[in-house]
């Protein structure tokens, strides 16, 4: 049972981060990924820099339209980050129950990391695309939630689940990366620790934003192409171009695959149009990452002591029953 509870301690406090950081920075997001979906040549851009996305906002009246799809990005955030941390957090002491060691390594890190990613994107890839279309959608003009999922098929509600996939390799780069870092923060702070309560050692707010920050921007970087290739794919749309509906239609089937992607990004853009919007990508997430684990580290404690002590009541309540 102390298995369980640390496990869905982990996964609260980490989807509780998530829901606060993906809020404070969510117009930050809306702007990136506006400015991630336009692909072409470089004088017909609309937006220069993420900054012309936010001053269309300013200047058309439509500010508030900078959180449209909140409500679904944070449904998807909290439940995504509430299977990912109980997965990772389920799998690695699985590991550590199985093999007979005190620590994990690397590798293992890295698997376990990316199992507990995979579940998460298959469970939620349909909120993530629907946010992604609301926040790449004309400003004032968001559909909700239902009404962008049931204009397509349930198959198109999964576009970029693939590449989803193979973005899993970036949580599980970040997280690895934060997890070696923190064990060796924490190394002289376990062995002084004394006493017998049970309670984790958590890193003061600064080390984890810190450590979210420097995690966050290694994984970004080396995955920022298929970062890019996911929001394309997903905010996919006819090109106004005069084509008719046949061709729009075998257009728009190879704007929605991964080579349709590349070559687009390719053609239009060329090799620097691949990291197109990187700034703001490091930014947000780098930002987004670090407030999650610092208010994740700072919560996970209390989190823990919360649910152990839920745990003493249910079973002293189960104990007297039996015995009444």
């Amino acid at each position: 049972m102390a298995f369980d509870v640390e496990s869905l301690a982990e996964a609260t406090s980490g989807a509780i981060g998530a829901l606060v950081s993906t809020t404070i920075l969510y117009p930050l997001d809306t702007c990136k990924s506006k400015y991630q979906a336009e692909v072409r040549a470089h004088h017909q851009q609309k937006y220069r820099n993420i900054s012309d996305v936010l001053w269309e906002a300013i200047s058309t009246g439509q500010v508030i339209s900078l959180y449209q799809g909140l409500g679904t990005k944070n449904l998807q955030s909290f439940i995504s980050q509430f299977i990912y941390f109980y997965g990772y957090s389920f799998f690695k002491r699985l590991y550590l129950q199985k093999s007979g060691s005190k620590t994990i390594g690397t590798k293992a890190n890295l698997i376990v990391a990316a199992a507990a990613g995979a579940c998460t994107v298959i469970i939620t890839q349909p909120l993530d695309t629907a946010s992604s279309r609301m926040q790449t959608s004309e400003f004032g003009k968001s559909k909700g939630l239902w009404k962008t999922l049931s204009e397509g098929s349930w198959r198109e509600a999964f576009d970029g689940l693939g590449i989803s996939l193979l973005l899993t390799s970036n949580p599980s780069i970040q997280y690895t990366a934060f997890d070696q870092l923190k064990q060796r923060l924490l190394k002289r702070q376990l062995k002084e620790k004394t006493g017998t309560e049970p309670s984790p050692v958590a890193l003061s707010a600064f080390s984890a934003f810190v450590l979210g920050a420097v995690s966050k921007c290694i994984a970004t970087f080396l995955t920022y192409p298929a970062i890019r290739c996911k929001v394309m794919i997903q905010a996919a749309k006819y090109d106004d171009d005069g084509d008719d509906d046949e061709t729009k239609t075998a257009q728009l089937k190879h704007q929605k695959t991964v080579s349709g992607a590349l070559y687009s990004i390719w053609r239009r853009e060329g090799l620097l149009g691949f990291y197109k919007g990187l700034e703001a990508q490091i930014l947000k997430t780098v930002l987004s990452s670090a407030l999650l684990l610092m208010i994740k580290e700072k919560i996970s404690k209390t989190t823990w002591v919360l649910m152990l002590a839920l745990r003493r009541y249910l079973f002293t309540t189960r104990t007297r029953l039996k015995s009444a």
